[in-house]
């Protein structure tokens, strides 16, 4: 598998910039987001999701909650959340934190801002306890009317 090949030279890209470029913390969280990203697509979810909460947390402390960095950051943590079916979490942190950062600094058409939206909806709608005890959702799943 590509991902599995992949991880040990990322791996050893982030060793480097630890060790050389220890001041610039910006790459070391690249590094760190692309080694979540190929554990996630390797299959490791769990590991990449605690990277992921890493990866986020120190973007929310670096550049701000509503800064591009932490939205990507909790872009790929809430995928990471999904991926795991941690409802309620991915739900929440995209309801309560991503999504209003996201409208107010990027503007509601901003395609992370439209790409939040659609996550949300993923969500809503693959949560099973949520679909059945949220009667909102319920009426928005019934099936159409004819005009």
């Amino acid at each position: 598998d590509l991902a599995e090949e992949a991880l040990p030279v990322l791996e050893a890209s982030l060793a480097l910039s630890r060790r050389y470029w220890s001041h610039d913390r910006s790459a070391i969280l690249v590094a760190q987001t692309n080694i979540a990203v190929c554990l996630s697509d390797s299959g490791q979810y769990e590991k990449a999701l605690v990277l992921s909460r890493d990866v986020y947390d120190n973007n929310v402390a670096m550049f701000g909650i509503s800064s591009e960095e932490a939205i990507v950051a909790g872009l790929n943590l809430a995928a990471s959340l999904m991926r795991l079916k941690i409802w309620d979490e991915a739900t929440s942190l995209v309801r309560d934190q991503l999504l209003p950062s996201a409208r107010r600094s990027l503007g509601s058409n901003h395609n992370l801002t439209l790409t939040l939206n659609q996550n949300m909806a993923v969500a809503l709608r693959d949560n099973p306890e949520r679909a059945r005890d949220d009667p909102r959702l319920n009426q928005s799943c019934a099936p159409p009317r004819p005009f």
